[in-house]
């Protein structure tokens, strides 16, 4: 028996399958061959990782020391680019972890947190996606009715409250994160121990509801009535401003980056729970989640890194912003070289 990994970094119930590698009774030829794992994923989530860190925080400060307000959707953009650099910056704690073969060396409090982070991206992330979703709807379709609830006291809130949703759901995390020790395997592991099997799906089926049933359901109900408001001005001749086409664009953009990135992994994980629940059976579908789950889950890292460059490629209101405060530094660095060398010479007069 060797020491495989779980479906995924952190949102699995477990590091270890253990000895009971079956479904319904039946036992299941264990997957064994996980060397391409070790060897070549912890490169890749230290790639995703400096990769992260340097785009999110190129778009931090843009929205930050930019002199005008942020409108509404740059506010939710902005906590959608805090989200992500909370995940690459927890990520090079798991890539070691991985690297090590599954044995966590951080403690238990580093287990609890660093887990927690990425908990909080996932669900945080996916919310900041809704309100982005609503906003979008809100502009287009109820642009008259409901214009005072697009200020930015209201997004600001909205944020605020999504942070703390998300910790909230991030709770079990906390709570039954710990580290262990396997002797059969030799290592210290930083796993989801649950106290029972019904506690293990509960939490599971709320990750569900909370994670991919709800917020699909919202975000394809706004998307589809966006596209219809748009057909109809099309239809009509009419152009809506050029800030707020701007903005939807850029906002399609980045939910769809996100369906692709995402999507793919939530499906696995719902697949995931309904065979651990034994509502689905079958060893070839055991396997081949095991392999599709490491697959999904890195291709949802690489949304951390993908939203930085869509910000720049789509949107030219950010690119216009990035632009000013670059034509900012230079004359402030003008100004401060100018200044050094007319004290420069003035003290050499003096001197003189």
């Amino acid at each position: 028996m060797t020491l495989q990994p779980t479906s995924v970094p952190d949102f699995s119930t477990t590091v270890l399958y253990g000895d009971q590698n079956s479904t319904n009774g039946t036992e299941c030829p264990e997957l064994d061959d996980w060397e391409w794992l070790h060897s070549s994923q912890p490169i890749y989530i230290l790639l995703i990782s400096v990769l992260g860190i340097l785009f999110n925080v190129f778009v931090l400060m843009v929205f930050c020391l930019h002199k005008k307000a942020c409108t509404v959707p740059e506010i939710y953009l902005g906590n959608l680019a805090a989200a992500d650099l909370l995940l690459v910056s927890c990520l090079p704690f798991w890539a070691v972890n991985v690297a090590n073969g599954f044995n966590w060396p951080f403690g238990q409090f580093l287990c609890k947190v660093i887990n927690l982070g990425i908990k909080m991206n996932v669900y945080c992330s996916l919310y900041f996606l809704i309100l982005i979703s609503i906003d979008r709807y809100m502009a287009l379709v109820h642009t008259m009715s409901h214009g005072r609830m697009r200020r930015p006291k209201y997004a600001k809130l909205g944020c605020l409250l999504m942070w703390g949703f998300g910790l909230i759901l991030s709770v079990p995390t906390l709570v039954f994160r710990k580290v262990q020790y396997f002797p059969e395997y030799g290592v210290h592991a930083c796993f989801l121990d649950y106290p029972d099997h019904t506690t293990e799906l509960l939490c599971d089926g709320l990750l569900i509801i909370f994670t991919f049933i709800i917020p699909i359901s919202i975000i394809t109900f706004c998307t589809v009535k966006i596209i219809q408001a748009l057909k109809i001005q099309a239809m009509e001749r009419f152009n809506p401003e050029k800030t707020e086409q701007r903005a939807t664009t850029l906002m399609m953009a980045v939910l769809l980056a996100f369906l692709i990135c995402w999507l793919p992994f939530h499906v696995v994980t719902t697949l995931d729970v309904l065979l651990r629940a034994e509502v689905l059976t079958g060893c070839h579908l055991m396997t081949v989640l095991e392999i599709c789950n490491q697959i999904f889950t890195y291709l949802a890292f690489f949304n951390s890194v993908l939203n930085p460059i869509l910000y720049v490629i789509v949107g030219k209101n950010f690119r216009k912003k990035a632009r000013e405060i670059l034509k900012q530094w230079k004359v402030k660095k003008t100004k401060t070289l100018e200044s050094t060398r007319s004290n420069l010479s003035s003290t050499l007069k003096t001197h003189l």
